[in-house]
């Protein structure tokens, strides 16, 4: 897994539209890059729409939000339409990015080793480097610690 102060692995990967989407497409800017495990279930409804809802307080500090989830676009265009999401939902169906970013893991699920995403956010500076990394995220309010860890870097940088 990329660790704070590393290169983040670029990617590309199509959006929710089956438009393609880099990591590459946002130079200078912070960008959000969160991996969960599936569109509707739960948690990653409760997480998405933690995003959804400060949304547009990151927006106002140039950050951009990427979702990413080994669903297919069609899932992820149902899945934001069904609770008003904003940003991007990237598909990544052949686990690509979520091995580059070391979040496709071997989980226990009720007794039995399955292979999935493990829910994990990271944030990337302008510069491309990775500034910090939740791990183990617990889906509630996910988007109000991510926006509040923003607002303290930028006290910080005062």
């Amino acid at each position: 897994m990329p660790d704070v102060g590393e290169r983040a692995p670029d990617f590309e990967a199509v959006d929710h539209e089956g438009r393609r989407v880099r990591l590459s497409d946002f130079p200078g800017r912070r960008v959000v890059l969160y991996f969960y495990p599936k569109d509707g279930t739960p948690g990653c409804t409760r997480e998405a729409c933690s995003f959804r809802d400060v949304h547009a307080e990151l927006q106002r500090v140039g950050v951009v939000v990427l979702g990413v989830s080994p669903d297919p676009p069609d899932s992820h265009r149902r899945f934001r339409e069904r609770h008003s999401l904003p940003f991007p939902l990237l598909s990544d169906q052949d686990h690509r990015i979520a091995q580059a970013y070391g979040v496709w893991a071997e989980k226990n699920f009720y007794g039995k080793k399955v292979w999935g995403v493990a829910r994990t956010t990271f944030l990337i500076g302008p510069d491309g480097r990775i500034e910090r990394v939740w791990r183990r995220v617990k889906p509630d309010r996910h988007g109000e610690e991510v926006l509040q860890a923003l607002r303290e870097s930028v006290r910080g940088q005062r």
